[in-house]
C-alpha cells in the first residue's frame, strides 16, 4: 500500500539541517527524504526505490548499445537517452520515459521526440509512429483489444505502458521498457533507410521484425 498520510514528528535541528542537505543533493523534497530513509531502514519498498530500480537497470542494458547515450535529467521519474538518425545532418532523437509513482494501472510513459524544425523529417516521423500504431494494434490486440493507448502529434509519439497483468521485479520491468525502446529505435532507423522502389518490401520486413521481437518478449506492456 502506498497511500500517505500526514504526522507530526518532533526532531533535532541537526537531523532536519542534515535531511535537508541530503533532499536538496537528490532533488526532492523534505518529507519524502524521510520517507526513503526510514524506509531503507525497515527495509520497506518506496515508488521511488522502485523507480530507481528500474532505471538503474534500463541503463545497464542501454548503455551496452553504443548507439544510445544516457541524458541526465533533473527529475527522478524520468529517464531519457539519445541517439543519432541517419537523415540529412543526422538529427538527435531522444527517449524519454517517465514512471508514475502511485498509479495502480498505469507504470508510466514513454515520449519519443527528435530536435529539429525540418518538416520533411517531421513527416517520416509521423508516417512510421502510424506505422508502429499499426502494428502494435495488429499484434497486441490481445493484450489491449480497445488499442494500444498512444498519441501522435507533429514528429512525436507518447505511448503509455500499463502494468503487466503477471507479477514481475523491478529488473524484468526495467528489461521489457529497455527492449521497448530498441526494438522502436531499431524499426525507426530501417524505416529511414528504405529504398522508394521497394517500400512495400522494407515495410513488410519492418513488420516481420517486430514479430519476431514480439515473440521474444517475456512481459508486455
Amino acid at each position: 500500500d502506498m497511500n500517505r498520510s500526514i504526522y507530526s514528528l518532533l526532531l533535532m535541528d541537526d537531523i532536519i539541517r542534515a535531511v535537508d542537505q541530503l533532499a536538496y543533493a537528490q532533488n526532492t523534497s523534505r518529507s519524502n527524504m524521510v520517507n526513503q530513509i526510514l524506509a531503507e531502514h525497515l527495509s520497506v519498498k518506496t515508488p521511488e526505490q522502485r523507480m530507481h530500480d528500474i532505471f538503474e537497470q534500463i541503463e545497464a542494458l542501454m548503455v551496452q548499445q553504443n548507439a544510445f547515450q544516457i541524458q541526465f535529467q533533473p527529475s527522478d521519474a524520468i529517464l531519457s537517452v539519445r541517439t543519432a538518425l541517419a537523415y540529412k545532418y543526422k538529427p538527435t532523437v531522444r527517449y524519454s520515459v517517465e514512471l508514475f509513482r502511485n498509479d495502480p494501472k498505469i507504470l508510466g510513459e514513454l515520449r519519443v521526440s527528435a530536435r529539429t524544425q525540418n518538416a520533411g523529417l517531421l513527416r517520416m516521423l509521423d508516417h512510421f509512429f502510424r506505422l508502429w500504431e499499426k502494428l502494435e494494434n495488429r499484434y497486441l490486440s490481445a493484450v489491449y483489444p480497445a488499442g494500444v493507448s498512444c498519441r501522435i502529434e507533429n514528429g512525436r509519439y507518447c505511448r503509455t505502458f500499463f502494468w503487466p497483468e503477471e507479477s514481475c521485479t523491478n529488473a524484468q520491468l526495467g528489461e521489457s521498457i529497455s527492449s521497448y525502446i530498441q526494438n522502436f529505435d531499431c524499426a525507426l532507423k530501417a524505416f529511414f533507410e528504405l529504398d522508394e522502389q521497394n517500400w512495400k518490401v522494407g515495410i513488410d520486413q519492418i513488420s516481420l521484425r517486430y514479430q519476431k521481437a514480439l515473440q521474444k518478449e517475456k512481459i508486455l506492456l
